[in-house]
């Protein structure tokens, strides 16, 4: 017989905090970790190309931590450090290569062909260029020999580990969908004149206004659902309010970045506003399949930094792919 439940007037009162205190609430601390997050970010994006790379090759290692521990949670066993060493070097040899070529050709040191070897003027110079080629042979070589280092691992571990080759392709998929996308940042950040911190800024405004138009949007006039199956409070009025405001910021960067034509602002534009809702679906919908509900907590109020950049993931391969063929 279980015992009587305490009445109201007998309920012990719930414990107060040691040191007096309330706790934050969750709306506090979401403004509090954005503020300090937005500053971090944008003062390293604004101050130089290298601290730009420093700060987003950190970001990118800790995104995909983040989908190796959701891979974990699913019952899947990923090569987390194997992986992240490769990722930092996909992106801080892709940042070297980038941007060590802008600089080459900031310094008007025109390099010329003797016997088949490129002489500069500068010492420096000259070694900056060895070493960017060297990049350019080591990178692929990373890439084409992971797949044959995974499967050595998991031969040592056998029979220990179930499915090797699931945990193969786990570690691969987390270079895939986390670690070269995030790599074409650079790309993006290139622009005529080498690193231009302003691609990056309106990078995030028009993210940030896919965000704030499809919220907004989906609140006043939401009934039509996106993919409820994946993410419940999605609407096809949200999505619609997105593309609207992020073209109107696509329109109105004309007044910051003038070497860009307002075609390519506008189709840039339309990437984000699109491919950014699918890049956050894709997130959701890996969230549920391993039954996690934030991919971290590094940012209290914000989850993980994977939940938070997850519709880079989907919109940098295009931008890249614009700029390669495009040239803006």
């Amino acid at each position: 017989m279980s015992e009587p439940s305490p009445s109201p007037a007998t309920t012990a009162p719930e414990a107060a905090p040691a040191d007096g205190k309330k706790p934050m609430s969750n709306l506090a601390q979401r403004v509090i970790f954005g503020v300090i997050g937005a500053v971090l970010l944008l003062g390293s994006v604004w101050f130089s190309a290298w601290s730009f790379a420093l700060f987003f090759a950190a970001v990118q290692a800790k995104m995909l931590l983040e989908f190796y521990r959701m891979m974990r949670a699913g019952g899947y066993q990923p090569a987390k450090w194997l992986g992240l060493l490769v990722s930092l070097l996909l992106f801080l040899g892709a940042s070297c290569i980038v941007f060590g070529t802008t600089y080459l050709a900031s310094t008007g040191d025109v390099p010329h062909v003797v016997g088949g070897e490129v002489i500069f003027q500068s010492r420096m110079n000259a070694e900056l260029y060895g070493a960017g080629l060297w990049l350019r042979k080591l990178l692929p070589a990373v890439l084409l020999l992971t797949p044959i280092v995974l499967v050595g691992i998991e031969m040592r571990r056998w029979p220990k580990v179930e499915q090797p080759f699931v945990n193969v392709g786990t570690t691969l998929l987390g270079l895939v969908y986390v670690s070269l996308p995030m790599t074409l940042l650079n790309v993006v950040a290139d622009g005529p004149n080498g690193y231009d911190y302003r691609r990056i800024f309106a990078l995030l405004f028009l993210v940030w206004c896919s965000d704030i138009g499809a919220y907004a949007a989906g609140k006043t006039f939401g009934k039509h659902k996106l993919a409820p199956s994946i993410s419940p409070g999605k609407t096809w009025e949200g999505a619609i309010g997105g593309f609207l405001l992020t073209l109107v910021m696509g329109w109105a960067l004309g007044f910051w970045l003038l070497d860009m034509t307002l075609a390519y602002r506008l189709v840039a534009a339309g990437t984000v506003a699109i491919f950014g809702p699918l890049g956050d679906l894709a997130e959701s919908m890996l969230k549920r399949s391993v039954d996690v509900k934030d991919s971290g907590t590094i940012m209290p109020g914000h989850g993980g930094l994977l939940d938070r950049f997850d519709a880079f993931l989907f919109i940098l391969p295009v931008l890249a792919l614009l700029q390669l063929l495009f040239g803006a």
